[in-house]
């Protein structure tokens, strides 16, 4: 065998072998690829189908009407009642969420005497299921509850209210229950990027004389554009998508006043039996997470791109 042959021979089993590792890591993708497909994206191609019905969900024959379950989506007051809560709970339970888990993050990153277990502490909602959450909120905001009982204990009776049963508090409620979930993400999120903060930049920020709040400000709040994007963006496609805490603590009363697009789509789809309603208004969620999802990677990549 000439040394041309040999190394014919040796470029040829090299192929092999790479295009051997190629298919044995497509065989590791296609079960993945095959729940994707066949769950999530099917799933959605058939949910827009049945968005064009007037269907119960168990007649073998349902009425196709085009858009019309779209056009009387438009003109139903309860699905714009439903968007603007969940516009206002996503706006002031992100800006609260982003504005204590930085806070925190901030005092946690000194030197703090037990500051493992503050971190635990403030964390722990987080991974709390939101049933028991809900549970254990909707004893804490009843007419005799502890929060209204701390309210009598303090002297501050006179802002006593059935929190969740009265339309003009519920939505507030909701917020503070969002708020005490998920303040410990932003934080997470928060501590991390400040890891990635130059010290150099803030002990030449104190040579300068800039003060804690100066350095905060003009230092690392800017550094953290990416974190708080990132933070804003998913709080708003969660806020979307927020329905456990809703559904077990306000049912999305009193009168509207905490009800939110899932709320409404499990009603008109499960209680109501408007299977093809209920679709319509999950492809309008749908629609939406999709767009924040595309205004979020645009983001990144300007971000990389300056």
């Amino acid at each position: 065998m000439t040394a041309t042959t040999a190394t014919t021979a040796a470029a040829g089993r090299s192929r092999l072998r790479s295009r051997r590792a190629r298919l044995t890591a497509y065989l590791y993708v296609i079960p993945a690829l095959m729940l994707i497909v066949g769950i999530i994206y099917v799933g959605v191609v058939y949910n827009s189908w049945v968005s064009t019905l007037d269907w119960n969900g168990l007649d073998p024959e349902p009425t196709q009407v085009g858009g019309g379950n779209y056009a009387r989506l438009l003109a139903d007051p309860i699905f714009w009642t439903a968007l603007r809560n969940v516009a206002l709970f996503g706006v002031v339970t992100i800006l609260v969420q982003m504005g204590l888990g930085l806070l925190i993050a901030l005092v946690l990153s000194g030197p703090v005497y037990g500051r493992g277990v503050y971190r635990a502490v403030v964390f722990v909602p987080v991974v709390l299921a939101p049933a028991a959450i809900s549970a254990a909120f909707r004893q804490f905001f009843r007419p005799d509850g502890q929060l209204n009982a701390l309210l009598d204990a303090v002297g501050l009776d006179a802002l006593q209210r059935a929190w969740v049963a009265d339309p003009q508090v519920a939505l507030l409620a909701l917020m503070a229950v969002n708020v005490f979930s998920w303040t410990g993400f932003s934080f997470l999120l928060y501590q991390a990027a400040l890891s990635q903060v130059e010290a150099s930049q803030l002990e030449a920020a104190q040579i300068d004389g800039a003060g804690t709040v100066r350095t905060v400000r003009s230092i690392v709040v800017p550094q953290l554009r990416m974190t708080h994007v990132t933070l804003a963006l998913t709080g708003v496609i969660g806020s979307l998508k927020t329905f456990d805490i809703v559904f077990l603590i306000t049912g999305g009363g009193p009168a509207r006043s905490t009800e939110f697009l899932t709320t409404y789509i499990y009603k008109e789809a499960i209680m109501q039996f408007n299977v093809g309603y209920g679709a319509a208004l999950s492809m309008i969620v749908l629609a939406l997470a999709l767009l924040l999802t595309a205004v979020q990677m645009r983001l990144y990549r300007l971000d990389r791109e300056s």
